[in-house]
């Protein structure tokens, strides 16, 4: 082993011995008990930073200030961007030389350190600290890193000179500094942060949206784009489980805009051709028998093409809101690798603050490496005309015009969101709702709550979730580790926990060994009685189905569908409760398990072909290639306790439909499991020339 690794770990585990009352301090605390703090034989973050003042005395200033100095000499697992002594008093002779800012001199009361105050103190500090352990590699693809402010910073890679880069400005000078309680990235700029909403933080580039902001001052919208954060309420016996529990819910907004140079390619150079467009391609989306918006042309709403701009039903408006999702999303996250194999695409489903409408983003390696494109149409997705592949190319040709609009990489970040410059017009066209979105849409339930992406709680690390809760892992009965315990009222708009706090909604981050969608999944203990929002898919018949990893712990539940309503007595029961306890025999014969129909495909000489007909007669599904465990190579089609429930065919409306998940079993021992759901339309599970693939 590496001596200095060696030493590490062996001070750190001499920590643990001589304190068994050590005090976790991985959010910010400044009544740290000095008592606590072990005594180093290395250097900690803090004593590197003290013993070289020529580089580091003015952050180490600010530290101190801030009372992180002391949190920074303490045992734990840190990460540190250290800016240097010229960056940081650059950063504040600009703080103070700032004309523009709404605070005389950003609230600095003199020139120079001294002048900073506490709270600027505060923020800067921590906006440069996290709670967990990031080295070089972690951030070699582009990263979303949690900072104890609260607040995220973005990694990526300079084109020019390869090196990483934070929130666009700061340059790692020296990477992978490790320290005994962490570790030190050198950076050339203090990490920039933007305290505008983002509204005000697109005005801040009118190189690139002054008539996005014209449009936006002109439909009123900036009124709708103001959320930051809403209080919960943290449940009364939260403290009896220990598990970490939001005390607040992050909201925000991600807006996709196109810039004036892509608007000016298409004959729009001012507000006017903007609004000539938008009534151009919206004028007749909800028109009676014709129009393809079917939330708007069901409700009998008339589109205007008037000076109503403020309207939701004026084209102007309509034209802004679907390129605005309601919640915070960096580039990096806008589409999930976690455990998929390898040659697959990467995509996500986003709803848009036009009502009831979604976009795709998709990241594929025959597309373009390492671009994300928004609804790119190819023809016959999840369809193949191959037994266990995607297809030919053949049948997944791109339709003429319909490529993919480029999502930047410029990840402008603001107080409450971001904003994505993009290549290309992005409109809800017919061909979005008959094209893109005619195909399997697999979501993992988390994805179904913005608030859990905008808190960076989607696909966090068990480290982060650790940090959060000050060091400390919960216990629930038979259930313990490092959850995030759901507030009742966390997302009123996406989930509904109908008993309130005795529902103990429970969200697991990945681990190398879970057999899940992009590795997180809900788990719960007590009454479980809960309801999601279904992603609001266009008008038609789908098959709706469960992603399962069972086990003789997960309990049986009721399935219920609510078509424009999340009051329980006004839904419809589906099918006979699903027994999530069940394992399918594998017999090593190949013959099929009675129960589901399960054997393993590749004994098979049609490799599940056809007795995957016979196990859709039973309503299940084996698991999809897509993925594996993080830490393995088996897909989840060829385990026998991965499979999906089909729970129903239905014909859904696009608006409110919800799912309702009740227990149907008495007692506490009981962990019922939330992976991923598939929204499936007739046009894939019941295609006449091609079958659906095996992904």
């Amino acid at each position: 082993m590496n001596t200095t690794v060696y030493h590490k770990l062996a001070c750190r585990l001499a920590a643990l011995l001589m304190l068994p009352a050590l005090l976790f301090v991985a959010s910010c605390k400044e009544d740290l008990d000095e008592d606590n703090l072990y005594t180093f034989t290395g250097e900690t973050i803090e004593s590197y930073l003290a013993n070289r003042p020529d580089s580091f005395s003015n952050f180490n200033y600010i530290l101190k200030r801030a009372g992180m100095d002391k949190i920074l000499s303490a045992y734990g697992t840190y990460t540190c961007f250290a800016p240097t002594n010229e960056a940081v008093m650059a950063y504040i002779d600009s703080l103070y030389a700032d004309t523009s800012c709404k605070i005389e001199h950003n609230g600095m009361t003199a020139p120079g350190l001294e002048g900073l105050s506490d709270s600027l103190c505060n923020d800067i500090a921590k906006f440069h600290l996290a709670a967990s352990e990031v080295m070089a590699i972690n951030m070699q693809n582009g990263m979303t890193i949690r900072t104890m402010l609260g607040r995220d910073v973005n990694t990526s890679i300079d084109s020019v000179s390869g090196r990483t880069v934070v929130n666009s400005y700061s340059l790692i000078t020296k990477m992978d500094n490790e320290m005994e309680n962490g570790v030190i990235h050198i950076v050339d700029n203090v990490l920039r942060r933007s305290n505008l909403l983002v509204t005000g933080e697109m005005s801040n580039h009118p190189d690139l949206f002054t008539i996005w902001k014209a449009a936006i001052d002109l439909t009123g919208l900036e009124d709708s784009l103001l959320d930051v954060e809403r209080k919960t309420t943290v449940p009364s016996n939260a403290a009896t489980y220990k598990f970490y529990c939001p005390e607040k819910a992050v909201l925000g907004y991600t807006i996709f805009a196109e810039t004036d140079s892509v608007l000016k390619k298409h004959g729009i150079n001012d507000i006017n051709d903007l609004i000539a467009y938008a009534n151009r391609v919206y004028e007749h989306c909800a028109d009676p028998g014709t129009g393809w918006y079917d939330y708007y042309r069901n409700k009998g709403v008339k589109v205007s093409t008037g000076d109503d701009y403020r309207s939701p039903y004026n084209c102007l408006n309509m034209f802004l809101r679907y390129h605005i999702a309601k919640l915070r999303v960096p580039y990096n996250k806008l589409v999930t690798s976690y455990n998929e194999v390898s040659g697959v695409p990467l995509y996500d489903y986003w709803e848009t603050m036009l009502p009831k409408t979604l976009f795709k983003t998709l990241r594929s390696a025959k597309v373009a490496a390492g671009k994300i494109f928004i609804n790119r149409y190819e023809a016959n997705n999840t369809l193949t005309d191959q037994i266990a592949a995607l297809g030919s190319d053949g049948i997944h040709q791109v339709v003429e015009g319909h490529a993919g609009i480029e999502v930047m990489k410029n990840n402008i970040q603001a107080l409450n969101g971001y904003i994505h410059p993009i290549s290309d017009m992005m409109v809800y066209e017919e061909w979005v709702p008959k094209g893109v979105l005619n195909e399997r849409i697999r979501i993992d339930f988390t994805a179904l709550i913005p608030e859990m992406m905008s808190a960076s709680l989607r696909c966090p690390t068990y480290e982060e979730v650790k940090a959060l809760n000050d060091g400390v892992s919960g216990k629930d009965g038979n259930l313990s580790g490092d959850y995030v315990r759901i507030p009742t009222d966390f997302s009123p708009e996406h989930l509904i926990l109908y008993n309130g706090e005795n529902t103990r909604l429970l969200y697991l981050p990945g681990a190398s060994s879970w057999y899940n969608y992009q590795g997180d999944e809900f788990n719960g203990k007590g009454t479980y009685d809960v309801a999601f929002r279904l992603p609001p898919v266009p008008d038609g018949v789908y098959e709706i189905r469960l992603g399962l990893s069972t086990n003789d712990l997960r309990g049986m539940y009721q399935f219920y569908l609510g078509e424009g309503t999340n009051n329980r007595t006004k839904m419809e029961a589906l099918d006979i409760p699903v027994d999530e306890r069940l394992i399918p025999q594998q017999n090593q014969d190949g013959t099929p398990d009675v129960s589901t129909g399960w054997c393993q495909y590749t004994l098979l000489e049609d490799l599940g072909v056809e007795s995957d007909k016979s196990m859709r007669n039973l309503g299940w599904m084996r698991g999809p290639l897509y993925f594996t465990t993080k830490s393995g190579t088996t897909p989840m089609r060829g385990l026998n306790n991965n499979i999906r429930r089909i729970v129903t065919r239905h014909e859904l409306k696009q608006g409110d439909n919800w799912l309702r998940i009740k227990s149907v079993l008495e007692g506490d021992q009981w962990q019922p499991y939330l992976d991923y759901i598939e929204i499936v339309p007739a046009y894939i599970y019941n295609n006449s020339r091609y079958l659906e693939d095996m992904y």
